[in-house]
């Protein structure tokens, strides 16, 4: 009976979700590393001139810190010694330097002097450039970290911690910028000078530089194992100093609430707990990293002490210098000293890639609505809209929208209503393109919007919010926000359409009063005709209000509804509203169901149909009990 033949390949083993895991996360840490190595040297590339003269600073130092010994050398076995000048230094003779043992001494005091200033302005030189490198970076990165920041989609802000966002654009910077301050030519320079003094040493004795050679494997190991455990306590730091961050921007920005409910030592508990895990955290990183110094230390005086011994014995058996001896002690002084600070640098190198990874993760996030590459200006739009069967969800959750399709046409005012979570907000929010659908069309003016450049699209867009924010400066700047540049006449043409001018002209400044922090120096009402103004000013042909009057009292609504009628006039309008009210007169109304439209029609269309509108109309009007349980 034959052997069947054996195939050419063997199959391979099939992979364990295990090895797949491990397989995925070292490609995972690669590509982190790859990406935080461009990040870095795309940072320092426009400084590389500067770059260039503090290495060229540095060198120099390094040249007078291996220089630095030679002076005593002179001392103690020439000028104590021989009394002359050794034969390298006899061009010293035509200076009438060296030739008695004063001579020999004067000289070497003025090499130590010579060495002194020529080190001192290098080191001048390479402070005030490295210091420059390191602001002008931090700079850079702040600007690119804020700059991406606004130009993610709102899907990203769905999911984001403010908290963390502002650690990382404040702590996560000054550690960047301190590392490259301080430690990014250092590293460079320590190495190169291990290796020359390494070199130097060998000359002198290389039998003791194999003492030094012997134990530098021993203390790498030790540093390569450091800096693993100090970067895991690190990143675990930053976290729980970004959750303190989140605290207190969570607790300031709802000081009346907290003072209103009386829970302020709820919110100090929160801080409390905060504050602790990040104390327990940080002592945990420095009870790992203060075994560092004394273990090099240890290291440095084993060394030495060996050194003492066997140079002692080579001198009694003279066949070394005590000169020799000391400049052989210095330098193991100074080798191990750009050791003992690389070593040291695990610690910032730790600090520094954490810092560097979590940049990444906010720089790295592509969740950008992107302009398509021939994207063209629509010009001033007519105002028509229509949506093509569209749908979209929120990342995992289950769509919001399933399959919308309707038409407004330009100039009408159309309201959209539904129950809570049908997608009203979503549907205004994708006009803009604050989010791109899943699936189907947006377009204006028969145009898919997704060919417009994205500036040219919102500007033809206004919005009248729920809640109108307004920003730090004037009330006059809060007004022209959406149209910089504008003038006084302009600003105050809009005040006075939105009826904001009245309360305005009171203040004690004027258009110039400054606005405290969000507004909150004004009533809602006079917050929501800023708004109005801001709108007006803006002049779109495309209206969005998002309930703008739901939390105004009557007076307020009054004034606010004045100047909406002023506002829409002559443009398309998208209104959502919970008040049924403000829909009467609208030209079309857009009931929204489950991610779909359900009905359409005017408001006495609706009502007569006896569907979904008509049952929210009953509630509203028939059974204000039900309608104020359901608003609960």
């Amino acid at each position: 009976m034959s052997t069947p033949p054996l195939p050419a390949e063997l199959p391979a083993a099939p992979e364990t979700p295990q090895h797949s895991a491990t397989r995925v996360a070292r490609h995972a840490a690669l590509s982190q590393g790859q990406d935080t190595t461009r990040l870095v040297l795309g940072l320092l590339k426009p400084y590389r001139g500067w770059l260039a003269i503090v290495l060229v600073a540095m060198l120099v130092e390094i040249a007078m810190s291996l220089a630095a010994p030679w002076p005593l050398k002179l001392v103690l076995d020439d000028a104590l010694g021989t009394h002359h000048l050794p034969a390298w230094l006899e061009w010293a003779h035509d200076l009438g330097i060296g030739r008695h043992t004063l001579g020999v001494a004067l000289f070497a005091g003025i090499a130590t002097l010579a060495i002194a200033v020529i080190g001192g302005i290098a080191t001048y030189i390479d402070n005030y450039f490295t210091t420059s490198i390191g602001q002008w970076v931090a700079n850079d990165l702040r600007l690119r970290i804020y700059e991406h920041l606004h130009r993610l989609s709102l899907a990203f802000y769905d999911t984001a911690k403010t908290g963390t966002l502002m650690s990382t654009i404040t702590s996560d910077v000054a550690t960047v910028q301190s590392f490259a301050s301080s430690s990014t030519l250092s590293i460079v320079v320590d190495i190169v000078t291990i290796v020359f003094m390494l070199g130097l040493m060998i000359w002198l004795d290389w039998d003791f530089t194999l003492i030094a050679i012997a134990v530098m494997p021993f203390l790498l190991l030790f540093v390569f194992r450091f800096k693993k455990a100090v970067k895991d306590v690190t990143r675990e730091v930053r976290v729980k100093q970004s959750e303190i961050v989140a605290v207190v921007q969570e607790g300031l920005g709802s000081v009346r609430a907290i003072k209103a409910f009386g829970r302020q030592d709820l919110e100090l508990t929160h801080m409390t707990a905060a504050s602790h895990a990040s104390t327990e955290a940080a002592l945990k990183a420095r009870r790992i990293k203060s075994l560092l110094s004394p273990v090099v230390a240890v290291v440095v005086a084993l060394c030495t002490g060996i050194v003492l011994w066997k140079g002692t014995s080579l001198i009694i058996a003279g066949t070394m210098t005590a000169g020799a001896l000391t400049v052989y002690l210095a330098y193991l002084s100074k080798f191990f000293k750009p050791v003992k600070d690389l070593a040291g640098m695990a610690s910032t190198i730790a600090q520094t890639t954490v810092a560097l990874e979590r940049i990444q993760k906010i720089l790295g996030a592509d969740d950008i609505i992107r302009e398509h590459p021939g994207a063209t200006d629509p010009g001033r739009t007519r105002g028509e809209i229509s949506f093509e069967h569209v749908a979209f969800g929120y990342g995992s959750e289950p769509p919001v929208l399933r399959d919308v399709s309707f038409n407004i046409k330009p100039g009408q005012v159309v309201g959209i209503v539904g129950p809570t979570g049908s997608g009203k907000s979503t549907v205004v929010s994708l006009m803009p393109r604050f989010y791109d659908p899943s699936g189907g069309r947006v377009l204006i003016d028969g145009v898919d919007i997704a060919t417009h450049k994205l500036a040219a699209l919102r500007s033809q867009i206004g919005f009248v919010l729920q809640e109108t924010v307004l920003f730090r400066g004037t009330i006059g700047e809060n007004i022209a926000y959406g149209k910089p540049g504008a003038t006084r006449e302009e600003i105050v043409a809009a005040a006075k359409l939105a009826n904001a001018d009245e309360f305005i002209a009171r203040m004690p400044n004027g258009y110039d009063s400054l606005v405290g922090e969000r507004g909150d120096t004004l009533s809602g009402g006079q917050r929501q005709r800023i708004g109005i103004a801001r709108a007006v000013i803006r002049n779109s042909p495309i209206m969005i209000l998002d309930e703008p009057t739901a939390a105004l009292d009557t007076e307020s609504e009054r004034l606010v509804i004045e100047g909406l009628e002023r506002l829409m006039q002559g443009r398309t309008v998208i209104m959502i509203a919970h008040r049924l009210s403000t829909l009467r007169n609208a030209d079309k109304i857009i009931v929204l169901k489950d991610g779909v439209v359900v009905e359409e029609g005017t408001n006495d269309e609706l009502v007569a149909l006896g569907g979904v509108y008509a049952e929210l109309h009953r509630i509203q009007y028939e059974d204000p009990a039900a309608h104020a349980a359901a608003t609960a």
